[in-house]
């Protein structure tokens, strides 16, 4: 990644409020040693038209993981980071979701529950968006353009963001010329499942879709 992307990424997590991601040295540690889930949660799939200036993703559909990560221990968010990275979704950040309705025209995005719970909209504003409930142990895969935003969460309300490697992940609330939509529909295939690798679920899913 260039300097000069990591000082724009920077700059975009420090204006909207995200922290980056406190990686632990026992956590970094851990990267290459942790297995896999013993059992692979299969995602349940959603898909949404375009809505108003929200483009979400005609191609891709969401994958929302159930109870993916079991949580342990004083740092679960560790959890969550020590998978994504593993699987090559460096992580970004800790912290909540905006309350307000955006997405990311340039990258995919993993959003992994770590604690609390929350109600959220993807897809943008009725009727096409739609209600989601999370809690601590799930994971959501957003296709780049998919709309997103909290409408209520618990206090102890915690989510890592990661993100494929050298994509950038400022945000949009505002529609997109025919040029940035056409350079949203080619942003790049993830290289894996940001839990399981390269043969996980999401790769078997967006490359039928």
């Amino acid at each position: 990644m260039t300097n000069t992307k990591r000082r724009r990424i920077s700059a975009a997590l420090a204006a909207g409020g995200l922290l980056p991601a406190a990686l632990s040295e026992a956590a970094g540690d851990a990267f290459a040693g942790s297995a896999a889930p013993a059992h692979p949660v299969q995602p349940q799939t959603l898909s949404f038209d375009p809505n108003g200036w929200i483009p979400n993703n005609q191609r891709l559909p969401v994958l929302v993981y159930r109870s993916a990560v079991p949580l342990s221990g004083g740092d679960p968010a560790a959890l969550f980071e020590q998978a994504f990275a593993r699987n090559g979704w460096p992580p970004q950040w800790r912290n909540g979701i905006y309350d307000f309705h955006h997405f990311h025209p340039a990258t995919h995005e993993v959003l992994g529950f770590a604690g609390g719970s929350a109600r959220l909209v993807l897809g943008g504003p009725a009727p096409i968006g739609r209600e989601v409930r999370v809690k601590a142990g799930d994971v959501v895969v957003l296709p780049a353009g998919t709309g997103h935003c909290k409408l209520e969460a618990s206090a102890d309300f915690l989510v890592v963001g990661a993100y494929p490697p050298d994509e950038d992940i400022g945000i949009s609330r505002v529609g997109l010329s025919a040029a940035q939509l056409h350079a949203m529909q080619q942003v790049l295939f993830p290289a894996s499942d940001p839990l399981t690798g390269r043969d996980g679920p999401l790769a078997k899913l967006w490359r039928a879709a």
